[in-house]
């Protein structure tokens, strides 16, 4: 643990929303669990060095988190790929804040560290080499966001050794469920679905719809997830210190 000491900026950490009690939950679990690395509590009071926002659904915004905020301030996204959110939403909410010592980290992902909980959460579900792997993304319409995912499919590709399709949850196409009978067609015996989705939710839902032999856990709590979190927070906050 590397704690925080007097002075530091505050982490506000920004998901997504979800109506899901267990997505919701998660990002609490996930947020003790950065909070207890850095040695710090989460807090909704004011000037607390931890803090949850989210950018739809649910409540604080990262701009009400921010006004209430008086020293520098590092928002991490925690998203999975850089889409609308990330290149849109967040310097929005930034801006609308009028707060003028905030940095912003890139988004989680693409990064080794989740290819490597991807590979494990897909082998707790039974994947074997051999099976074919369909890697289930919540998708964009942006193109950076596509991007990502690619990169980010590549990655599980390489680590697995072994041919990886991209599918679709919501947005974009070929949707996984077609990804699926594709591949059943193409003479897959055993297809496995590898979640790129942080928590659980409506997306990873229907993930169990989409007619695969098994479905991977969503990348959830991990270690691996706090560290790049705690990473992307130091990195940042030692380029505010040195710029405030």
């Amino acid at each position: 643990m590397s704690a925080v000491v007097p002075g530091e900026p505050a982490l506000v950490l920004v998901a997504h929303g979800t109506r899901s009690a267990r997505g919701v939950e998660m990002i609490a679990v996930l947020a003790d669990a950065v909070a207890a690395e850095l040695g710090v509590a989460v807090s909704a009071a004011p000037n607390a060095l931890l803090r949850t926002a989210f950018v739809d659904v649910l409540g604080p915004s990262p701009s009400e988190v921010l006004r209430d905020l008086d020293g520098p301030a590092v928002v991490v996204p925690a998203f999975l790929a850089s889409g609308y959110h990330v290149y849109q939403d967040v310097p929005r909410e930034v801006a609308e804040s009028g707060h003028r010592a905030v940095a912003v980290t890139a988004a989680m992902g693409p990064d080794p560290a989740l290819t490597q909980i991807m590979a494990v959460r897909l082998r707790a579900a039974g994947w074997q080499p051999g099976d074919a792997v369909v890697f289930a993304a919540a998708g964009s319409s942006d193109s950076r966001a596509r991007q990502d995912v690619r990169r980010a499919a590549g990655m599980l590709a390489e680590q697995l050794g072994a041919p990886v399709r991209i599918g679709y949850v919501a947005t974009g196409s070929p949707r996984v469920p077609d990804v699926v009978a594709s591949l059943r067609e193409s003479g897959s015996e055993r297809v496995f679905i590898a979640s790129y989705l942080l928590a659980h939710g409506l997306f990873h839902q229907r993930l169990h719809d989409a007619g695969a032999d098994g479905v991977a856990e969503p990348i959830g709590v991990h270690p691996g997830v706090v560290g790049l979190i705690v990473d992307r927070y130091r990195s940042a906050a030692r380029e505010l210190i040195g710029v405030h």
